[in-house]
């Protein structure tokens, strides 16, 4: 070998041995992204070891069974997954509406001395713990759901499966309302970031070709915004479907589903919260329980990935319009 090949083969390994303080920083910077795989490696390594003992006794009808019976160790989690999707499609349908229409109202509408404190009391919502969450809904909310709401409900709408039932107030109507109001802090101030966001070339556009201003909002702003406000809405599905300790105290924790709203039911992260502590360690009803995490994980992963493809899809949908 040519000793001058070498000689700047070494010269360049020691150029790159002695980095840049620009190096440091981005090597610094990769080593927490990379912390943060790991973390997510780990995570799901303990879920998987945890649950192989659930995997092989109940294979796929841990998935598809509907029976979860402790003392024959038969364990079936479909309701406990149609629960949790239940409320958090609940939340999603009650929340996001009202969540765009609060950003609607503080980033186009509301006058500077309210949008300031209004905006700080909606992101200060988000900062509740969700069990003061749950106090208020079994101490306050539930008496307004049994005596009024669900009794209504129920009279006008009772011929329909989803409003069966008696009313105690303490059901899946009031689990997926809980939820509704813990994801508008979310889903409100992304959205009025994105809207905000919006340039105000295509506000003028809009008014300058005749548009009023509900017109302007609805086409220019939100069509402009639409993708960050789906985003946002993915966010507050997913702190919807992995919510835990508010869900538990107002579900009535049933281990069984039915589609009447009326009734109480069980989410994947109630029943582990609620049975975690009776299951011996090792067993195969622990091992139970911790598979119902590895399909929670999974179901958040789906989530996720799918609200990023269709968010990709819009970006590129639009960006092609305007194109």
């Amino acid at each position: 070998m040519d000793v001058r090949n070498v000689y700047h083969r070494l010269k360049d390994a020691s150029r790159y041995a002695v980095l840049t303080p620009d190096g440091r920083f981005e090597l610094f910077c990769a080593a927490l992204a990379s912390a943060i795989i790991l973390i997510i490696i780990m995570i799901v390594s303990y879920l998987l070891e945890g649950s192989i003992q659930s995997i092989r006794s109940s294979g796929i009808d841990f998935v598809i069974g509907s029976r979860w019976d402790v003392n024959r160790d038969i364990f079936g989690a479909l309701p406990f997954i149609a629960g949790t999707l239940y409320t958090s499609a609940i939340a999603i349908l009650i929340g996001v509406p009202i969540s765009i229409g609060v950003a609607i109202y503080l980033s186009e509408m509301a006058p500077d001395w309210v949008r300031a404190p209004l905006g700080f009391v909606i992101e200060l919502l988000a900062a509740v713990p969700s069990v003061i969450f749950g106090f208020w809904g079994i101490f306050t909310l539930r008496g307004f759901l049994r005596d009024s709401v669900e009794p209504a409900l129920n009279d006008t709408l009772g011929f329909l499966p989803f409003f069966e039932g008696n009313p105690t107030g303490m059901d899946k109507f009031a689990a997926g309302l809980i939820l509704a109001i813990m994801i508008i802090p979310t889903v409100s101030a992304i959205s009025r970031d994105v809207m905000r966001a919006v340039p105000n070339s295509q506000r003028e556009a809009a008014l300058a070709l005749g548009a009023t201003k509900q017109e302007m909002i609805s086409g220019a702003v939100i069509g402009y915004a639409k993708s960050g406000i789906f985003g946002a809405a993915i966010l507050g599905l997913g702190r919807a479907v992995g919510e835990t300790m508010a869900v538990t105290m107002v579900i009535g924790n049933k281990n069984s589903f039915s589609w009447s709203l009326l009734d109480p039911g069980q989410t994947m992260a109630s029943i582990i919260a609620i049975n975690w502590w009776e299951a011996d360690s090792g067993s195969l009803y622990q091992s139970a329980l911790i598979e119902i995490g590895l399909v929670l994980f999974g179901i958040m992963l789906i989530i996720n990935v799918i609200g990023r493809i269709l968010m990709g899809r819009m970006i590129r949908l639009r960006e092609g319009a305007v194109g």
